[in-house]
């Protein structure tokens, strides 16, 4: 039986053209489980997405997606990478760009509009930055969220939460509070039974005694 998946155009050649057509804007290349990947110089990614777009054998119309990474161990510890469609070719391929905190990448927005609203989606939860972006503010956070959540070093809990306040008649902000219930933990296994009344067994009726031995 085929797969339910829709098939895509093979691999075969995408490299060789791509070297071909970008030359020394690109830094690497990688065909990996299916997917090609091509790094790019961060500073000269417009170039390369319209030689991408517009040489025939590649003719990459269309960005599907911007997605991060976050990689805490490298000097530039972010990924920003690029998904690109050709509908004439039916092939997928992804563009990958490096930068950290305050080196911004070139906004694509002059060649998809669509960008504007995904190169938010990137700064709001990596805080990377992108030169030419006309809106770049938060679209995912709420209001005044602090931080970047899914950077690496962010605390799971956070820096503040929010919760509605019957006396001000409003969603307030404060400090996260974990209660101590919450940073006790019993690593027991459940099978091996506690030595103590867990909670809603109180509410169980007590097990028969035990008959005595004739």
């Amino acid at each position: 039986m085929r797969s339910p998946a829709p098939a895509y155009a093979t691999n075969d050649g995408v490299i060789d053209a791509a070297v071909a057509a970008l030359g020394g804007l690109i830094v690497d290349t990688l065909d990996a489980h299916g997917e090609v990947t091509l790094t790019v110089d961060r500073l000269h990614l417009i170039d390369a997405m319209v030689l991408l777009r517009d040489t025939p054998g590649l003719e990459y119309q269309q960005l599907m997606e911007i997605a991060g990474v976050d990689y805490l161990d490298r000097a530039e510890r972010f990924d920003v990478c690029y998904h690109l469609l050709s509908l004439t070719r039916n092939h997928r391929i992804r563009v990958r760009v490096t930068t950290d905190e305050e080196k911004p990448v070139p906004s694509v927005t002059v060649i998809w509009p669509v960008a504007g609203w995904l190169e938010r989606e990137v700064y709001d939860m990596y805080g990377v930055l992108f030169d030419g972006n006309a809106d770049l503010r938060r679209i995912l956070t709420d209001y005044g969220f602090r931080g970047h959540p899914q950077r690496k070093d962010f605390p799971l809990s956070g820096y503040v939460e929010l919760r509605y306040s019957e006396e001000a008649k409003r969603v307030v902000y404060e400090p996260v509070k974990l209660a101590q219930d919450f940073r006790t933990f019993d690593f027991m296994s459940p099978w091996e039974g506690a030595d103590y009344i867990l909670p809603g067994d109180e509410k169980a009726p007590p097990p028969p005694a035990p008959e005595a031995k004739k």
